[in-house]
């Protein structure tokens, strides 16, 4: 006996494939179901829905959504003090050169000034915003 003289003891049938489209019934792909099934389904375009809401979006301009101004970076009187010497100008730059920011976008970004530690020394500072416990500190409101 060889190989090529073995045979099945029963002929080669074929497992019948169900569910995967074509013609076995007109979802058997289990495709549209909701709106798409029910009788008299009709779905409106989508530009539709756009050119609708078109008239209540007229006189926002591009930021009418933007509430709050968030600062990019803050940095605490502490800091300052630890870093800096008497006389000195503190500004974004000079914050960046003393590593106490970062550059955000390849941009030096807005600075606020908290008031967590004290500030003994006499520094000028320019183009920082303030938070109202440092303006007290310091004197500026």
């Amino acid at each position: 006996m060889q190989l090529h003289n073995l045979k099945r003891q029963r002929g080669l049938k074929r497992k019948k494939v169900v569910g995967r489209g074509g013609k076995r019934g007109t979802t058997s792909g289990k495709g549209t179901k909701g709106q798409k099934a029910r009788a008299g389904h009709r779905i409106r375009p989508e530009i539709r829905d756009m050119i609708k809401k078109l008239p209540r979006l007229r006189g926002r301009g591009k930021n009418y959504l933007k509430t709050v101004t968030l600062f990019g970076a803050v940095v605490n009187l502490a800091d300052i003090e630890r870093h800096f010497k008497v006389g000195e100008t503190v500004n974004p730059g000079a914050l960046f050169t003393a590593g106490l920011i970062n550059k955000e976008g390849g941009r030096l970004p807005k600075v606020k000034i908290l008031g967590k530690g004290t500030l003994s020394k006499k520094l000028i500072f320019k183009d920082c915003e303030f938070s109202r416990s440092v303006a007290l500190k310091l004197g500026h409101e």
